[in-house]
């Protein structure tokens, strides 16, 4: 892309619009509502009209959960105490997807602001406003039109009880999180090369207060990541790794977690050429890993989570040229391990392994990378969960379970024995990139243990990174899958 022409799209145009959440002290009973309710006995007839109240109660005998009152006022009962009560993470999933459906009702009624009173749980409310929140994201940064498509709805006030000024600030820099990670991953290659990929991380950093250090092809070389420039070989446009820390002098920990996010801005299978041409179209998103774990240090220095958290995402794009690696290359990583090189489409485990040895100067507590590695993964599950695979200890694996199930960004632990190193061994070199017909996600993960000696888990969002229809308030295209999953992770750990 023209230089002057990108620094004039990325300096004129925002990509996304975002809600935002205010707490109130007392209930309102103008404007447009939503009114949310546990039990049929907490609903106030003061916040209504005798009419509406009469109304309402015949459609309360008539059990209905949804009620509109009118074309102001609207309420959605959420049932939590019959017997048939459902698991928390469930009901809060109820909440967001409501939530979602309420904002798109809302949407269409062309109110700016949006009042939610409830007498419900801080946490279901909170859900609510999470995935009406959520539902709101656009990215119209290539739109002509883009002022009259843009969403109506800018603020939505709540008063639930128990709901804190500290639980909504953090809400609110969540979604915002969440919109920078899709908002990254939306991005065209013409614009979102890996130097501009660098140059988001830098901006985002700034913003949050977290430092950001970009290694060029210089010293990328220096450091022997053969696997990265391998993969860089066919691009004309050098790759970059880059590094951002999140620090605070009242961390928690002594020993930073390493968060590694996959950054390849556009593959085409390099001289493994993809099949087809629709197995392309959405290769934008081969950088989701690096979004993510951007999205989630930028949410935590932002909200000030006391956690030492580094970041590293190697990047470029894998493309076929005269200079490109081939099928049958012998490449030497950083680490000084040798790979012979079988698929030019299985790259992401290359730059990926440079940076997981490049982690090892940190002697992390635990280094967790996120990547869109294998259509395996994605075909074991499908979008509705994330493959993973690791060897941490047994009370982190449960954290991690329980907080994908919490946020319902699931998790699907796959096995990770010892027994599939056997599928990735060479006969000319140490290891070989692919390991055969089955268990593709297995031994991807497999081949990345073997440049680790620190306890580690390997999420592959191939699946749910991208989303090809609207799914509720993970909309469509970029979802940011993952940047929840570890906000909460280190909430927990801190809280």
């Amino acid at each position: 892309m023209n230089g002057a022409f990108s620094n004039f799209i990325r300096s004129n145009l925002r990509n996304s619009m975002q809600i935002t959440l205010k707490r109130l002290s007392a209930p309102r009973k103008d404007g447009h509502q939503i009114h949310l309710f546990s039990d049929k006995s907490t609903l106030s007839e003061k916040l209504f009209s005798r009419a509406e109240w009469a109304y309402i109660q015949q459609e309360l005998k008539a059990d209905k959960k949804f009620i509109a009152v009118n074309q102001y006022s609207r309420m959605l009962y959420l049932q939590q105490t019959d017997g048939s009560e459902k698991s928390l993470p469930a009901r809060l999933e109820n909440a967001r997807k409501a939530g979602s459906t309420f904002f798109t009702r809302c949407q269409a009624s062309k109110h700016e602001t949006v009042t939610l009173n409830g007498e419900v749980d801080a946490a279901i409310a909170l859900a609510f406003a999470e995935g009406f929140a959520l539902s709101s994201y656009q990215f119209l940064k290539y739109r002509s039109n883009r002022k009259k498509e843009e969403y109506t709805v800018k603020t939505l006030q709540i008063y639930v009880k128990g709901l804190t000024d500290k639980d909504i600030q953090r809400q609110n820099i969540l979604n915002e999180a969440v919109f920078k990670a899709r908002d990254l991953v939306n991005e065209p290659q013409s614009f979102l090369n890996a130097t501009e990929f660098s140059r988001q991380f830098q901006k985002m950093g700034k913003e949050a207060g977290f430092s950001v250090k970009v290694l060029n092809k210089t010293a990328i070389r220096q450091l022997k990541m053969g696997g990265l420039l391998a993969v860089n070989l066919g691009s004309p446009q050098p790759p970059t790794f880059s590094i951002m820390e999140w620090k605070p002098k009242n961390a928690v920990n002594k020993k930073p977690y390493v968060l590694v996010g996959k950054g390849v801005v556009y593959d085409t299978g390099g001289m493994s050429l993809k099949p087809t041409p629709n197995s392309m179209d959405y290769m934008k998103c081969d950088m989701g890993g690096g979004a993510t774990v951007a999205g989630t240090i930028y949410a935590l220095a932002k909200a000030k989570v006391p956690v030492h958290v580094i970041a590293l995402v190697p990047s470029t794009d894998n493309r076929p040229d005269g200079d490109a690696y081939v099928p049958g290359d012998v490449i030497t990583m950083m680490s000084g391990k040798t790979v012979e090189v079988l698929n030019t489409d299985a790259e992401g485990r290359l730059i990926l392994a440079d940076a997981l040895h490049y982690a090892k100067r940190y002697s992390p507590t635990l280094v967790m990378e996120f990547s869109t590695l294998t259509g395996a993964a994605a075909a074991a599950i499908g979008p509705q969960g994330i493959v993973c695979m690791g060897d941490v200890d047994e009370a982190t694996r449960r954290r991690l379970h329980e907080c994908g199930n919490t946020v319902h960004e699931r998790l699907a632990e796959f096995p990770f024995w010892e027994d599939y190193d056997d599928l990735i061994k060479s006969d000319i070199a140490d290891l070989k990139n692919v390991g055969g017909p089955s268990a593709g996600a297995i031994t991807a993960g497999r081949f990345l243990k073997q440049f680790v000696d620190y306890p580690y888990m390997h999420f592959d969002i191939a699946a749910p990174a991208f989303s090809k229809s609207n799914d509720s308030y993970r909309g469509k295209n970029g979802t940011g899958t993952g940047v929840r999953l570890m906000f909460e992770f280190f909430r927990q750990i801190t809280e």
